[in-house]
């Protein structure tokens, strides 16, 4: 919610890059998809240490942002492979990870167990 306006960063990158805005709830999401933006990222999902989002914000929000917007819907915060089948049935439309990647011993071995995880479990969204 800090970030540059999305119209500025519009301008600056122009109409064919897409162009994601981080939400903690179905407001700020709506708020997001009438500005322009072209998928939104919610969270922190999950507790997370990679930066201090704020409180976890739970499934339940996830799912009460994913109808209020017609968006792609992305979880981040706290995404690990214990915690993206909670997220993918919950609804989102795909996920955002940086620590479970870049915290492992072989990030790519990570990278690649969860790319294999999203296929298996998929989400459940019907919008």
């Amino acid at each position: 919610q800090e970030d540059l306006p999305l119209e500025y960063v519009r301008k600056v990158l122009g109409g064919d890059k897409l162009i994601g805005i981080s939400t903690h709830n179905a407001e700020q999401a709506r708020e997001a998809e009438a500005a322009g933006a072209d998928y939104i990222g919610f969270g922190p999902l999950f507790p997370t240490t990679t930066k201090d989002a704020g409180p976890h914000l739970g499934t339940e929000r996830l799912r009460q942002t994913l109808s209020a917007v017609a968006l792609p819907v992305l979880a981040i915060g706290g995404i690990t492979i214990d915690t993206l089948g909670e997220a993918m049935q919950a609804g989102a439309d795909g996920v955002a990870v940086i620590s479970a990647v870049l915290s492992a011993p072989d990030p790519g071995a990570v990278a690649r167990d969860l790319i294999k995880r999203i296929s298996t479990v998929g989400s459940t969204t019907n919008r």
